[in-house]
């Protein structure tokens, strides 16, 4: 089942400004990618970073920054994974 939720321009915003910082981590800055790419309704998380995201999450060793980034990827799931 598809899922229909886009990325908020709240967090499209702070993606963008993560892309762009050159001490962002390579974690960051993939959870922001398909953040923005997900602006559009169209395009859905990959299991592959659901399973990033969810790992996240579960750190601690992570900012707020990155787990909100990370909470935004997972909601845009595949509902049936």
């Amino acid at each position: 089942m598809k899922n229909n939720k886009q990325t908020s321009k709240s967090v499209a915003t702070q993606a963008a400004q993560i892309l762009k910082d050159p001490s962002a981590s390579q974690t960051a800055k993939r959870l922001a990618g398909s953040a923005l790419s997900q602006r559009d309704r169209s395009n859905q998380t990959g299991a592959e970073l659901e399973d990033l995201a969810s790992r996240v999450l579960d750190s601690s060793k992570y900012n707020q920054d990155t787990k909100a980034l990370a909470g935004s990827v997972l909601s845009h799931s595949n509902k049936k994974r």
